[in-house]
């Protein structure tokens, strides 16, 4: 078991320790694919596509535990709760930003414009990806 997990670089002094799932080829390929760190992206698609994934799956909770699970108007309350949701972690992103870049820095993503861009696309990307959630439950009888 030993021969297995070691020291991150085999520095004893990291916090972090190097096991086959964390330092395997196959998971530092799939966490650079993720959107926040493929290279050639503007802020503004990265900030989209995760916003779009964050709308999609936000929705599913709202509607099957809010407190209006039970009634005609699930499905919508559901959403509108999502909608605040996203205007919450909009706002927080803002915040982050304001406090954390300045308008010098080598990634576009680490700057002040390019993380407000960021934070728009992620606003954009989740309330379409929320509304396109809604759109599939609701129709989900056409569909199926």
């Amino acid at each position: 078991m030993s021969e297995f997990i070691k020291p991150y670089n085999n520095d004893p002094f990291v916090g972090n320790l190097a096991t086959p799932v964390t330092a395997s080829a196959f998971t530092r390929t799939w966490l650079l694919n993720l959107p926040i760190y493929r290279k050639g992206l503007s802020p503004l698609l990265r900030g989209l596509e995760i916003g779009m994934a964050h709308g999609y799956f936000l929705l599913g909770p709202f509607y099957m535990f809010g407190p209006l699970r039970n009634s005609e108007v699930a499905l919508l309350s559901g959403l509108i709760s999502t909608y605040g949701l996203l205007i919450i972690l909009t706002a927080a992103l803002t915040m982050y930003g304001i406090v954390s870049f300045d308008d010098e820095g080598t990634d576009p993503l680490q700057t002040s414009q390019g993380w407000s861009n960021f934070t728009a696309g992620f606003f954009v990307g989740a309330a379409g990806g929320a509304g396109f959630a809604y759109l599939l439950i609701m129709n989900a009888a056409f569909i199926l």
